[in-house]
């Protein structure tokens, strides 16, 4: 469906929910390095991710390895630095959505250089951000709603519930 990117992820925690996201929904995963965490089958297990072999991840030296990858691919750059809000921004299949470190966010040159895909998620003018992995999980949402949720157990296609 989507491709979420990660640009240098620093906590290991976010990066475990946003995998699980991801799994739920069928997205990829790419971590652009260099890590704050360690990603072995080792340090999954003792983290007990028993879902990320339902990931694919891609891991890029750098982004510029990433965009070289794919060539053709529309990126959409969250940040609380941009006018268009979200839901305003055409999310189609096959498009990356774009996250910056937890600390930071995304290098300001970056987003200079694509200020017409830089999306923002609304917040009051007092919070500094959302957690990442809360922002990811909002942007993919929005994304699978735009798309009519396809894939996806929807209304037709739930399993029977107990008490039905």
């Amino acid at each position: 469906m989507f491709h979420v990117v990660l640009v240098e992820p620093e906590i290991p925690q976010n990066t475990g929910n946003i995998a699980r996201t991801c799994a739920a929904t069928g997205c990829e995963l790419h971590l652009i390095e260099p890590l704050g965490f360690d990603i072995s089958e080792k340090a999954l297990r003792r983290a007990g991710l028993d879902y990320w072999h339902l990931v694919k991840v891609h891991v890029h030296g750098s982004f510029a390895a990433l965009k070289e990858a794919y060539p053709a691919a529309k990126f959409h750059y969250y940040t609380t630095k941009s006018r268009t809000v979200y839901t305003d921004a055409a999310i189609h299949d096959g498009d990356f959505l774009v996250f910056g470190k937890e600390t930071k966010g995304l290098p300001e040159e970056l987003l200079v250089e694509n200020r017409e895909s830089c999306v923002r998620i609304p917040m009051i003018d007092e919070s500094r951000s959302l957690n990442l992995s809360n922002a990811v999980a909002i942007a993919v949402y929005e994304g699978l709603r735009q798309n009519g949720f396809r894939g996806l157990q929807t209304e037709g296609n739930l399993h029977r519930l107990s008490w039905d």
